[in-house]
């Protein structure tokens, strides 16, 4: 299976409507009576001596309550918006589930439009996708495989690759590096979470690059990313796109001996398209170069089709690997916006109907920084979705009880089910601490500083100076609430 995060070597290391069919309760416009209870301050002491002691800077919210009731134990500026960087996943999940229901499938579909006589597809033969963001080249292999069972090695039309079934975006998030690989394109043809695999190492004095599409059966060359390798040290990357082509530089003083990380892409529907017609023509299928559109033609007919897992599977593996692709993909599959803004809207319109919270959503990742939650409407959130019988306690990884410096205590009755988030300057955790006996507990925790990931430059943004150090402080400092709350109220 592919990886989810990318892959870096040398230098580059680092671099890194209701509940439909499900059996819950269908929720209606908001809770008969609101989950948010009265804020209780927190005590002094303690909680502050850990905030003074983290030396985060601008603000920290936290909020701890009682699961069953709602009851608030302990908060701390729990009314103070902030990005909630992937901690706003927690929320997707809800709304995705809510919408599509827990069986939902994507499918991914070849079709005809003409007809099959013996070998040959008189017509044209078309890729249709369904904005299956789980979709990876070993899976894509086999529907090629299907494929050539029935018979079908050459076509007379053309080879169409439909991309309609959501919107065509070159990147999640504008204020990301080029280069980062959990910031891709997306459209309704995904593949391996729209990145290429780029490798390189040295070789009799220059250098050997690949590019493709690697999983685990299946490893198809790519052409429409291509790299090349220029004599400089900075910048890292620089990138070209040009319609079907993304042409890449890296700087030579940056690859060491050899290495590989992921790229992300620009053009999936391309970089999808390209890599079924590679692997056709292993299979002795014969298609021509491939055309994107963006509506089905008229009078296609299904020949072969693969389905995702079910939208509970897809879940629980985008919260546990805090895929981005993933988030938006539901996120957008289930709103139907044409665009990433106006589908932030439409979930940020639903959590204050469904969840009765004040937030304002500009994505489903929480990639970009300029949405806005605070620490007390994600817990309302929690609570709500929690009472409504929504399954999120079973789809959040376990992160466990970890020691004061964040590192897991191994074989720790409690269980800490929550959603982590990270940007520069910018860490959450929100979730459920799940003692094996006793009260179980809903939290919220943010912590962010503005001003200090306001004042970054572009090229500082996936390893800002300083950046790692806040980032293992905030979490030392969560794992620390955390504990306490475990101990005192659980």
């Amino acid at each position: 299976m592919i990886t989810r995060r990318g892959m870096v070597a040398g230098l580059l290391a680092g671099a890194a409507g209701g509940a439909l069919g499900t059996g819950w309760p269908v929720w209606a416009d908001g809770p008969a009576a609101s989950p948010r209870p009265v804020r209780r301050p927190s005590p002094p002491g303690t909680t502050e001596r850990l905030v003074e002691q983290a030396r985060l800077g601008g603000v920290t919210g936290f909020v701890v309550a009682d699961a069953a009731t709602g009851r608030i134990l302990e908060s701390r500026d729990a009314d103070v918006p902030v990005p909630p960087a992937s901690v706003v996943k927690a929320i997707t999940a809800i709304y995705a589930l809510d919408r599509l229901g827990a069986g939902y499938r994507f499918a991914t579909r070849v079709m005809r439009v003409g007809e099959i006589g013996g070998p040959v597809l008189s017509g044209d033969l078309v890729l249709a996708g369904g904005g299956d963001p789980v979709l990876d080249t070993d899976q894509l292999g086999d529907l090629v495989a299907s494929l050539a069972l029935t018979g079908i090695r050459r076509v007379t039309g053309r080879f169409l690759a439909v991309a309609g079934a959501l919107p065509q975006l070159d990147r999640i998030a504008a204020d990301q590096p080029d280069h980062v690989g959990y910031n891709p394109g997306l459209s309704g043809l995904n593949l391996n979470f729209n990145r290429v695999h780029f490798e390189w190492r040295r070789a009799a004095g220059d250098w050997v690059i690949a590019m493709d599409a690697r999983a685990e059966r299946f490893v198809p060359r790519v052409t429409m990313a291509r790299m090349a390798v220029a004599p400089r040290e900075v910048p890292l990357f620089t990138l070209e796109v040009r319609p079907g082509v993304e042409d890449w530089t890296v700087a030579s003083a940056a690859l060491g001996d050899g290495g590989s990380r992921w790229m992300p892409v620009r053009q999936p529907a391309v970089y999808t398209a390209e890599v079924f017609r590679t692997l056709c023509a292993e299979q002795g299928i014969v298609l021509p170069q491939g055309e994107v559109v963006r509506a089905l033609p008229a009078g296609a007919r299904r020949i072969v089709e693969r389905v995702s897992p079910p939208l509970a599977d897809v879940v629980r593996d985008m919260l546990r690997f805090s895929t981005n692709l993933t988030a938006e993909a539901m996120g957008l599959t289930a709103t139907g916006a044409g665009t990433l803004r106006g589908s932030g809207a439409v979930m940020t319109a639903w959590a204050g109907r469904r969840l009765g919270i004040d937030a304002r959503f500009v994505d489903h990742s929480g990639l970009h920084g300029a949405s806005r939650v605070t620490a007390g409407a994600m817990l309302t959130a929690l609570i709500a979705a929690d009472r409504a019988g929504m399954p999120l306690r079973g789809l959040l990884r376990d992160v466990g009880m970890r020691d004061a410096k964040g590192l897991v205590i191994e074989g720790h009755p409690v269980k800490v089910r929550a959603k982590t988030g990270t940007l520069n300057f910018v860490s959450g955790l929100a979730g459920f601490i799940l003692p094996p006996a006793g009260r179980a507990l809903t939290f919220a925790i943010f912590s962010a500083d503005a001003a200090r990931r306001g004042a970054l430059a572009m090229d500082d943004r996936e390893d800002p100076e300083g950046g790692q150090e806040w980032t293992g402080r905030a979490r030392a400092l969560q794992a620390q609430l955390v504990g306490r709350w475990a101990a005192a109220f659980g």
